[in-house]
């Protein structure tokens, strides 16, 4: 019996780590990407600059949260490289590579999270849950009115690739926690 009750712990905290690790893994294949995808943010782009005003309510999700709100902006930053880049100056085989890995990473984070849907959560972190995607949508709608209004120019995707970048420090820190 005892075995058995050993076994089932190992099981339940193996099981509870992959998703953390998964969390942990898709912010490391993200930054990477971006990365690789541009390097540098160029000086001459200095201009382009804006505050697209993070949505801070997001650390206020539980650790058990911070999945979803992960895939909730995988499939905002998905939908928003799916449109208008700057292939004449990124290298495509590199956009591409980073759209990939950004479906793959949705795609475990579904895994996870169909294992997480049985189980409830209280009523103030339903609402702190959804109040937060709220914000991510709001913020990726910012994010991409800004590249509107700068016509999907080089500078404009440099400037949001360089927030993404900071949202992965953010999601980094919240990962740690």
């Amino acid at each position: 019996l005892l075995q058995i009750c050993i076994i089932l712990a190992l099981h339940i905290k193996i099981t509870r780590s992959v998703c953390l690790f998964q969390g942990n893994k898709v912010n490391y294949h993200i930054m990477n990407f971006l990365w690789k995808m541009g390097g540098y943010f160029p000086q001459q782009c200095l201009s382009e600059t804006t505050d697209f005003r993070f949505p801070m309510e997001i650390t206020k999700v539980t650790q058990k949260n911070i999945i979803r709100i992960i895939y909730e902006f995988l499939q905002q930053i998905f939908q928003l490289f799916s449109k208008n880049l700057p292939v004449d100056v990124w290298n495509t085989s590199k956009i591409e590579n980073f759209q990939n890995g950004i479906h793959h990473q949705i795609e475990e984070l579904e895994t996870c999270l169909s294992e997480e849907q049985s189980k409830a959560t209280n009523s103030f972190q339903t609402s702190i849950l959804k109040s937060s995607k709220y914000s991510i949508k709001k913020y990726f709608q910012r994010i991409t009115n800004f590249l509107k209004d700068k016509q999907y120019s080089h500078c404009s995707w440099e400037a949001v690739q360089m927030e993404l970048r900071t949202c992965h420090i953010i999601f980094d820190s919240l990962l740690k926690k």
